[in-house]
């Protein structure tokens, strides 16, 4: 899928998340230069546990696996993990040992928590630290939330945690408390649109900027809703679909009466709205 193939691997590709990229950036140098002046690890300036909180498809995922790259980057650039050195490129291939991603909707009881509990106290095998992305948090039980907690009070200094949730309001005020909080925003859709003629232009799209207009007013702030939509417009219509075609592939109808009949209902004109033409290739009655 598109959105897999062009999912942002260095902050500088995330799309319409400036405020949470610029503050992750300059806690990450602060963190860089403490450890390399040999500062004790268990006094490192970035925080043990981060709360990505906002609407689907903004990038709350993918920016805590670029966060898992930049904690273990061999040579941070500026905050940025350099993509090339051995941690960064085994978590990008999906085979890094030390980055557990875990799905808190599927894995949500307590047994599950305290199986991660048992195996946190575990040092690294392949990375510098262990980052833990719990996805869609709120959804762990109460008990599971009260066995995180006590992790997440006393973390090992080699652990990272990042809780990505769509509801932040259901995750206790005890975890919220205890990380740092990241409210992502809906993506703006000049934003969306330039990503977008990113996509078209590697993929030989041809798409009017009308239509990518459409596509991202359609992806309600969500760049992977976006991608997606795409995705699904040139599958069906070619490369290089028309603004039309774009329309009828995001089920969207044009009809020319919608103005004439809207325009006699605020006029309370009962003829005019009799009169408007019919639908095409019907007569009227």
């Amino acid at each position: 899928m598109l959105y897999g193939k062009y999912r942002p691997q260095g902050f500088d590709e995330v799309v319409g998340q400036d405020h949470i990229v610029t503050t992750l950036r300059n806690a990450l140098i602060a963190s860089d230069s403490y450890r390399r002046d040999g500062g004790d690890q268990r006094r490192d300036p970035l925080a043990h546990g981060f709360l990505f909180s906002g609407p689907r498809g903004t990038g709350k995922t993918t920016t805590a696996r670029i966060l898992a790259k930049a904690v273990n980057c061999a040579d941070l650039r500026e905050g940025d993990p350099c993509g090339a050195c051995a941690s960064c490129v085994a978590i990008t291939q999906g085979r890094a040992l030390d980055l557990i991603e875990m799905d808190a909707a599927s894995n949500r009881g307590i047994d599950d928590i305290r199986e991660l509990r048992e195996k946190i106290g575990y040092a690294p095998s392949d990375l510098n630290k262990k980052v833990y992305l719990l996805d869609e948090v709120h959804m762990l039980t109460e008990g599971a939330f009260n066995a995180l907690l006590k992790t997440l009070e006393e973390p090992p200094p080699h652990a990272i945690f990042i809780l990505a949730t769509t509801e932040a309001h259901k995750v206790p005020i005890t975890i919220r408390s205890r990380c740092q909080r990241y409210d992502f925003r809906r993506v703006p859709n000049d934003a969306i649109v330039s990503r977008l003629q990113v996509v078209c232009d590697s993929e030989g799209f041809d798409i009017p900027g009308s239509g990518l207009l459409t596509i991202a007013i359609q992806s309600r702030g969500g760049m992977r809703d976006a991608i997606t939509l795409l995705e699904q417009v040139t599958a069906r219509y070619g490369v290089a679909p028309t603004h039309d075609e774009v329309l009828a592939g995001l089920g969207l109808v044009q009809d020319e009466r919608s103005a004439v009949l809207a325009r006699a209902i605020v006029d309370s004109d009962l003829a005019g709205a009799l009169a408007a033409p019919p639908a095409r290739g019907r007569e009227p009655l």
